[in-house]
């Protein structure tokens, strides 16, 4: 039960950015139907088993990625935030719609949540190295953690008038945000 405890909340001390993201892509899916639902699901499972099992790995002693280099982590958020808002400026300077403010596919959701967890890294490592939580359990946990995010995150834009907003003004309100996203992780990795 302590092992469960520390794995629950260490997954969600580090992962309530994440939540916000998979908000957004909810909110995308419900008024575009894009990101499939079951993209942003396996994308989110992908993602989090890339950052755990980069984790393990730095927690045994290698280094994959040096650490003066995760903040390069939110050149992808940042990139994908001002391009979509571009696209969105240069859709209305020619009368068009919009294109849809999120990435689709299972790449976008599982390369968005790879770099939005990037900087976790510097959190599980220690703990794989430490030994303090089983693997297996630490796993198991994410994976629960992993579902209840999701489902969270689908719940928060259930509403038919949040929806409606991000379906009109999506395009204004989105790609902001990934921005901010990406700031974040400038911010979190030292930048």
């Amino acid at each position: 039960p302590a092992a469960i405890a520390e794995a629950a909340g260490l997954f969600a001390a580090t992962n309530v950015d994440d939540l916000i993201v998979l908000a957004l892509f909810s909110a995308s899916s419900r008024a575009t139907g894009r990101p499939r639902r079951w993209e942003i699901w396996a994308g989110q499972y992908l993602g989090v088993a890339v950052v755990l099992a980069v984790s393990l790995a730095v927690g045994r002693g290698l280094d994959l990625i040096p650490h003066d280099w995760l903040w390069l982590l939110g050149l992808l958020p940042l990139g994908l935030g001002l391009g979509k808002l571009a696209a969105a400026l240069r859709a209305r300077r020619r009368g068009e719609p919009a294109p849809a403010a999120v990435p689709g596919g299972l790449p976008g959701v599982a390369g968005l949540t790879i770099s939005n967890g990037g900087d976790n890294i510097a959190a599980y490592a220690p703990v794989f190295a430490a030994g303090g939580v089983g693997t297996g359990v630490m796993i198991a946990v994410f994976a629960v953690g992993v579902a209840i995010w999701c489902l969270a995150g689908w719940w928060l834009v259930a509403h038919r008038r949040i929806a409606e907003i991000l379906r009109t003004r999506g395009q204004w309100i989105v790609p902001p945000l990934y921005v901010l996203v990406a700031l974040y992780i400038f911010w979190q990795t030292g930048l």
